[in-house]
């Protein structure tokens, strides 16, 4: 029913038994999701794949001496819950460490960005 919590899902659990890739079905929300992850260095890279019937997303993540990098990804907003801050109100994590990621009506991007635009938006998930 919620396609962003069912990446973050595939994503934990490829992670908690040390897969170097995944698929996923591919959007233009995951993808963005994704482009953020990348840009902040957690995962090494994603493609879109077009096999002519539908498209998918590879994802390959990202180790550090043998740990994932990514060690807890937690959806915040959901369908049945939805989660909007005022830009003076998006959470920061770990005291910077970790990061938001924020949907506005300037796209998708990490709480930080949103507050330095000055643009408040749904709170999709926290990454640490």
């Amino acid at each position: 029913m919620d396609p962003i919590a069912d990446m973050l899902t595939q994503i934990r659990n490829a992670q908690a038994v040390g897969e170097k890739k995944i698929k996923l079905p591919a959007s233009k929300r995951k993808a963005a999701i994704l482009g953020v992850l990348k840009s902040e260095g957690y995962i090494e890279s994603f493609d879109i794949v077009d096999d002519g019937s539908k498209k998918d997303i590879d994802v390959t993540l990202k180790y550090y001496q043998g740990r994932p990098v990514i060690s807890k990804i937690q959806r915040v907003s959901r369908p049945g819950l939805r989660i909007y801050k005022r830009s003076s109100a998006l959470p920061t994590k770990l005291a910077g460490l970790g990061i938001a990621i924020v949907t506005t009506s300037k796209g998708v991007m990490t709480s930080k960005a949103a507050r330095a635009q000055n643009v408040g938006g749904e709170i999709l998930c926290v990454v640490e």
